[in-house]
């Protein structure tokens, strides 16, 4: 397996779609970065030459923010709106939808598994 920024890349896919497998780097970034260092992105991972897998890993470094460093910004970004207390801090405390999705009937990527609460059983009517 190819490495790549210090990620295993997979050697059997197209170098174009094994460099998303970077954090950071999507299918966009990928295409600008093959063009611009002139590799054929229809190559296999496992064909490009290690001296150009290091030309690319280098190129991404120096105009892309990946892996750790995207990361961290990541989470400063959001704990700064936690600590301004901003509805958008608030919601990401919470764990709920960020950007306006309704939380009544959706939202379980959010949320989680559904949590059976006690005492929600409907009162059977008596004859």
């Amino acid at each position: 397996m190819p490495r790549v920024c210090g990620v295993d890349i997979p050697g059997g896919k197209r170098i174009e779609y094994a460099l998303t497998y970077v954090y950071g780097v999507g299918l966009a970034t990928a295409r600008k970065v093959l063009a611009e260092l002139e590799i054929d992105p229809g190559l296999t991972a496992n064909a490009v030459p290690e001296e150009q897998l290091s030309r690319i890993a280098a190129h991404i470094e120096k105009t892309c923010m990946i892996e750790g460093h995207l990361k961290r910004q990541i989470a400063q970004n959001i704990g700064r709106l936690r600590d301004i207390r901003s509805y958008r801090g608030f919601r990401h405390r919470l764990g709920l939808p960020v950007r306006g999705q309704r939380t009544r009937r959706n939202a379980r990527t959010r949320k989680g598994p559904k949590r059976t609460v006690a005492g929600k059983k409907q009162a059977v009517a008596k004859k």
